[in-house]
């Protein structure tokens, strides 16, 4: 039989009534069962700091996140493995002009690419992969899923329909190994496309001006033959001649001299024209004039170059005075009139004829009776160094009608050319001129 244990509570809490033995086994009871207690309030506050510190990185892993997605200067957007855009950043929504609400959950990426440059990249892939990657959102992913770089050259059709060349890359998002999204981020590249187009276009003209300066030495070479023998042997003679009867010899090669230091002027004017032009350091300076005095006076200047009996003939219509650059006109006229009478025979005439209109336009055209241009040739008239396929008995640079196309381009006007074989031939410019 077990004692009866009396067991009564003191005003102060304690419980009384056991013996010394049960008391000690309850104490120790209530000992193991506060420290059991203590231990897991202490685990429990343990686990909740942990959460708190890992809820707190994750508050501070999402406020970066959404910092860098609403403030990179990148074009960020999230798509379903169907093609879905899920997510689409404001610098999207910027740099492409379509609104987040208008393409989540609605359209694919597919609606800023060009079909015609998938094709291209998909035919590029499939060659590359040795699979058949078809045009569209398996060109996009492809990669991504096989887990190989994947950053390319694009260009983005925006809303506008205005294209902006971008550096795309997509990743897959995985989970549990399985792909549950794709994201793609395009940078803008439109600087760097412009910074290497401007390169491809200096290095293509270096190419240019250095293919010029070949050009010039092997031209050069060859025309120059032929003024510098007629002034040679022309000087010799003068030497011979000792006594008065021979001044009429004397001068005679006085004039060979001039025509050939001319010519030489004119083949260095030519290369000096052409090398502003490539450089691009031609400007234009419009001033007041009188256009059919500046060209009487240029082709008077000219009566040195013509032909036995040859003739130029020139008359001028409309107004008196016009705003235009008188220098770059003087260039084209000279071309013009010299020509027609390089290629023109001995005997003919020469027609030259300017017209000032009610449109505010300068009409001057140049017109031969020479040995015309071929078609085939006239599709290249305007060239740099090119020479007719009848023309390769009489010296010339091929420059000068480049420089008068040129020189027309820079003022802003046209030119025409009419012509048939051995009938002679017809140039016609037109300038945008104000009348004074």
């Amino acid at each position: 039989m077990y004692d009866r244990i009396h067991m009564t509570i003191s005003n102060k809490g304690q419980i009384t009534g056991f013996t010394e033995e049960q008391q000690a086994v309850i104490d120790s009871l209530m000992e193991e069962r506060t420290r059991t207690l203590t231990a897991t309030v202490e685990e429990l506050k343990n686990r909740l700091r942990a959460e708190q510190a890992k809820d707190n990185a994750l508050q501070r892993m999402n406020s970066f996140l959404n910092s860098i997605w609403n403030n990179a200067d990148a074009i960020m957007m999230v798509f379903s493995p169907e093609g879905y855009i899920r997510y689409f950043n404001p610098t999207a929504e910027r740099l492409l002009g379509y609104r987040a609400v208008d393409v989540i959950e609605i359209e694919s990426p597919l609606l800023f690419h060009d079909y015609a440059e998938m094709e291209t990249r998909a035919a590029e892939f499939s060659l590359q992969l040795q699979q058949i990657v078809d045009p569209g959102l398996d060109t996009l992913t492809i990669k991504a899923k096989l887990n190989m770089p994947n950053e390319y050259e694009w260009n983005y059709i925006r809303r506008d329909g205005t294209k902006l060349p971008v550096s795309l890359t997509i990743s897959a998002i995985r989970n549990a190994n399985q792909i549950t999204g794709y994201v793609g981020i395009a940078i803008d590249i439109s600087e760097k496309k412009s910074a290497e187009a401007e390169l491809r276009q200096a290095l293509e003209k270096e190419k240019e001006l250095n293919e010029l300066k070949s050009r010039f030495v092997s031209l050069a070479s060859h025309e120059f033959r032929t003024p510098l023998s007629t002034i040679l042997s022309s000087v010799y003679l003068i030497s011979q001649y000792q006594t008065s009867d021979d001044q009429l010899k004397r001068d005679k090669h006085i004039q060979r001299i001039v025509s050939s230091v001319n010519m030489l002027t004119d083949i260095l004017n030519d290369f000096l024209s052409v090398g502003k032009i490539e450089e691009g350091k031609i400007q234009v300076r419009n001033s007041t004039f009188e256009p059919g005095k500046l060209i009487g006076t240029v082709i008077s200047e000219m009566q040195g170059l013509q032909k036995a009996s040859q003739h130029v003939e020139y008359i001028h219509e409309g107004g008196q005075e016009a705003m235009l650059d008188p220098g770059l006109l003087k260039h084209i006229v000279m071309n013009l009139v010299s020509n027609a009478i390089k290629f023109s025979p001995e005997g003919s005439v020469i027609t030259v004829r300017s017209k000032s209109d009610h449109r505010h336009n300068l009409q001057l055209s140049v017109r031969d009776n020479g040995i015309g241009i071929s078609e085939e040739d006239r599709q290249h008239l305007f060239e740099r160094f090119f020479r007719g396929s009848n023309v390769s008995h009489i010296q010339g640079t091929g420059l000068g009608l480049h420089i008068v196309s040129r020189y027309t381009e820079i003022m802003g006007g046209n030119i025409q050319c009419h012509s048939r074989i051995n009938e002679g031939t017809e140039f016609i410019v037109t300038f945008p001129v104000r009348e004074i």
